[in-house]
C-alpha cells in the first residue's frame, strides 16, 4: 500500500514538475507566453498553483520516501541542511531586494542593488543551491528526480525572462546585462571584492 502510494504522489509530482517546465522552456523558445506573466491572469494562476501544489506534494513524498537513497545518513544530512539554510537565506535576502511583484513575475521596476549587484538572479542561485541541500536531506530516489526537474527550473526561468526584460526595460537593462552575470562568475567576485573596499573604505574614513 505505501509503495503504491508513494508511486501516485511520485507520479503527481513529476507531473506537476515537467507541467511547468514546459510552460517555462515554451516561452524561452518563444513559444508560448507562459513565464514571467507581467500581470495576473491566466498563466499567473496556472503557474504559482502548480508551483504551490507541487510544494506540498514533495513535502508529502519526502514523508512517503524518506531516507530511501542509501546516502550516509549523517553527512548527506549535514550537509543538506546548510545548504538548504544558507540557498533559502539568499534567496529570500534576494526577494526582498526585488519585491513581491515582481518576485511573482509581475510588472515592477527593474532592480540593480543589493544581492542585484552580484548576479542578475540571485534568487535562483538561492533556490539552486537550496534544492541540491533539500535532496541531501530527503535522501530519498523520488524526490530527487523532482528536485532535479526543479532544478531545471531555475536554469530555464532567466532564459524566459529575459526577452521580457529587453522588452520592458531596453536599454537600461542591456548595460546592467553587460556588467552583472546571469548566475554568478568572475564579475561576481569582482563586484563582491568592491563592495567590500567600499565597505573598509567607509570604515575607515
Amino acid at each position: 500500500m505505501t509503495d503504491a502510494l508513494t508511486s501516485a504522489v511520485f507520479a503527481v509530482g513529476v507531473g506537476l514538475a515537467l507541467a511547468n517546465l514546459t510552460g517555462i522552456v515554451a516561452s524561452a523558445s518563444g513559444l508560448l507566453e507562459y513565464w514571467p506573466p507581467g500581470e495576473r491572469n491566466w498563466t499567473y494562476y496556472a503557474h504559482w498553483g502548480i508551483s504551490h501544489s507541487l510544494n506540498v506534494v514533495v513535502l508529502a513524498l519526502t514523508y512517503l520516501s524518506w531516507n530511501s537513497l542509501g546516502l550516509p545518513r549523517g553527512p548527506s544530512l549535514a550537509a543538506g541542511a546548510v545548504l538548504f539554510v544558507a540557498g533559502y537565506a539568499v534567496a529570500i535576502a534576494a526577494g526582498l531586494d526585488l519585491g513581491v511583484e515582481e518576485t511573482k513575475g509581475l510588472a515592477g521596476n527593474l532592480r540593480t542593488g543589493g544581492w542585484y549587484r552580484y548576479s542578475r538572479n540571485p534568487q535562483y542561485v538561492g533556490y539552486i543551491v537550496a534544492t541540491i541541500g533539500f535532496a541531501l536531506v530527503a535522501n530519498s530516489a523520488p524526490v530527487t528526480v523532482v528536485c532535479a526537474i526543479y532544478l531545471g527550473w531555475w536554469l530555464s526561468l532567466p532564459l524566459a525572462e529575459e526577452p521580457w526584460l529587453r522588452e520592458r526595460y531596453g536599454e537600461e537593462y542591456e548595460r546592467y546585462a553587460e556588467r552583472v552575470p546571469r548566475f554568478v562568475g568572475v564579475r561576481t567576485i569582482r563586484a563582491l571584492v568592491d563592495s567590500r573596499s567600499e565597505t573598509s573604505t567607509s570604515e575607515t574614513t
